[in-house]
């Protein structure tokens, strides 16, 4: 992109595994501080599992764990039921093999070199998951889930709670927040002229406030303005309460709701 746009300012929102496909959120010019509102939004994806085979990776490109298991007894209802159950909030351990860090150094590095890595469980939420295709021994399902979940552990404690093991074998990112993967330009059809999305959809997730010129002025100087709760539109408002400050339907900047001010943390616009 940035050969194609002719622009060093270019930032991505969020890599995916090396075998996965889907929709990757990259942000140009000083839009690229904005980064962090899209990683915190839920993301959904479709993926399928193995069951019957653990690998160290819990992925396909990782070695095999000990010998497969039979899952002719597995129905698809026992499957579905399985899948079901691990919706909702709780708690997950992330793969040995991640980009968590563990005394400052990545998880997969310390993996990679045969270290027993033991990684604390993180909260995460599983919004919706559903079965979509019950093939023995491979199992396909959609799930939407909060920023910081992994797809493959899902797929290992499934296989986990279905007794027989398991690991994810192919993954796509259909969704970050309402931005979806049809929407998205293939690389091999990028061109200088590519239409950009505007970054009011961007940050849709969150509610906005309409700026005056006043307003407008001290915010470009990164200035607390008081809150306007009672002209709120959109939302609802994430769980650290930011909002989008608008100025003649453009966005000016991101600021924090705190007591009865509303404090730029992101101002896009010069002074």
């Amino acid at each position: 992109m940035r050969r194609v746009l002719g622009t060093r300012a270019v930032g991505h929102t969020g890599t995916l595994d090396p075998f996965a496909t889907g929709l990757l959120v990259v942000l140009l010019g000083r839009a690229t501080r904005l980064a962090r509102f899209v990683e915190s939004s839920d993301k959904t994806y479709l993926a399928v599992a193995r069951l019957g085979a653990r690998t160290t990776t819990d992925d396909r490109t990782g070695a095999a764990l000990g010998e497969p298991a039979d899952v002719s007894g597995l129905s698809e209802t026992v499957v579905r039921n399985a899948l079901v159950g691990l919706g909702g909030s709780g708690r997950q351990r992330p793969p040995a093999y991640s980009a968590k860090r563990v005394a400052g150094e990545r998880s997969y590095r310390l993996a990679r070199r045969g270290q027993v890595v033991d990684l604390a469980e993180v909260p995460v939420t599983v919004h919706r998951i559903e079965l979509t295709e019950w093939r023995p021994p491979e199992v396909g399902f959609r799930a939407t889930v909060s920023a910081g979940t992994y797809l493959r552990a899902l797929a290992r404690d499934l296989g986990e709670v279905l007794g027989v093991g398991g690991h994810l074998t192919a993954l796509r990112r259909e969704a970050i927040g309402g931005l979806r993967v049809e929407e998205a330009v293939p690389l091999d059809r990028l061109a200088p002229d590519t239409p950009l999305v505007p970054l009011t959809r961007i940050l849709a997730h969150l509610p906005t406030v309409e700026l005056d010129e006043s307003t407008r002025a001290a915010v470009r100087h990164g200035r607390a303005v008081a809150d306007q709760a009672d002209r709120r539109t959109g939302g609802p408002a994430d769980g650290v309460a930011h909002v989008a400050l608008l100025a003649g339907g453009n966005l000016i900047g991101v600021a924090r709701s705190e007591g009865a001010w509303l404090k730029p943390v992101v101002v896009l616009e010069s002074p």
